[in-house]
């Protein structure tokens, strides 16, 4: 995500190049990433090297100025599929995700429209991302109920901050035996070690566009400030950086397929490689569990959807008498 928009193109390919030469073999981007320049950036990078890589992206988001470019629609994911294709240099992806879910469209038309993409070649396998346990559930049901095949992955926000997975959706992929692709280990750099208690407000490209979700001066942040304080603690205490505990606390969920890094340095990749060895015991897990609950967050926002059960529509309150 950061490649095309926090990153320049050749730092980024270079960073893409020293993680394959590591043995890292899955890269995962999106169409909306810097509205297509993430994929262009990594359609540069693996060409000549597209055999040793699982090579992943999503549709859904807004493309453009035009609103009919983005949805779940099988008419948005025909043309959105060639598009990606184009910018990332080959005949076929091994992952294509629906990046969120679609209320305007029928599921089943999404469904279908992946499983023609399937026997077409374009794609391998396909995938959600950020679908509630219910959603799951029904393309699922759907795909049982119409002979098609279900999708294979989900993909979601998972830390030691956002720990709402666990609740129902963790429990469903496991029935279903789908593959989980958990983002944000570092939940967003609030991880990074540099939130402490008493310490300055850092600075990111992220807090500048979304403060309110980082803001240690905002109340509902002082809570994710203590936790992330307290679990900075617990990480020294067992020798261990703050970035180690995090990244080897979201690997060791037995529902955890692969976890997604975002290095926008090679200190950052080779620290993030580190922790992918390490092996947490059951008394950090114990301790870890005082200090975040399990199946809990902090932030709504923080686990990567706008519920929709929760909006003000769906409340029975009227947006503009809100404002009055």
């Amino acid at each position: 995500m950061n490649f095309g928009r926090w990153q320049e193109e050749a730092e980024s390919i270079r960073i893409i190049h020293a993680a394959l030469d590591a043995g890292i073999t899955a890269i995962d981007t999106a169409d909306v990433y810097a509205q297509g320049a993430s994929e262009e950036i990594v359609g540069k990078a693996i060409k000549g090297r597209r055999d040793d890589v699982f090579l992943a992206t999503k549709f859904h988001g807004q493309i453009g100025d035009d609103p009919r470019r983005a949805g779940n629609s099988r008419r948005w994911i025909v043309r959105a599929v060639e598009d990606s294709l184009r910018r990332l240099g080959t005949d076929h992806l091994d992952l294509y995700q629906a990046h969120r879910p679609d209320p305007s469209t029928d599921p089943r038309e999404t469904l279908q429209a992946l499983n023609d993409l399937i026997r077409q070649g374009k794609i391998l396998y396909y995938g959600t991302s950020v679908f509630g346990a219910h959603e799951l559930v029904e393309a699922h049901w759907l795909a049982e109920r119409h002979g098609l095949i279900a999708p294979h992955t989900e993909q979601l926000p998972y830390s030691l901050l956002v720990r709402g997975a666990e609740r129902e959706v963790f429990p469903v992929v496991r029935r279903y035996g789908v593959g989980v692709l958990a983002y944000g280990p570092l939940a967003a750099g609030w991880l990074s070690g540099r939130y402490r208690v008493g310490g300055e407000q850092p600075e990111s490209a992220r807090a500048g566009l979304i403060p309110g979700r980082f803001d240690i001066g905002l109340e509902r942040n002082r809570r994710k400030l203590a936790a992330a304080d307290a679990l900075a603690a617990l990480a020294e205490r067992h020798g261990l950086t703050l970035v180690d505990l995090a990244l080897a606390f979201a690997l060791n969920h037995p529902a955890v397929s692969s976890v997604i890094i975002g290095p926008r340095t090679f200190e950052h990749l080779e620290a993030y490689r580190k922790a992918a060895t390490i092996e947490l015991d059951d008394e950090i897990l114990d301790r870890v569990d005082e200090i975040v609950a399990p199946g809990t967050h902090f932030v709504e926002r923080d686990t990567g959807r706008d519920t929709p059960s929760l909006q003000p529509a769906a409340l029975r309150r009227d947006r503009r008498e809100a404002g009055r």
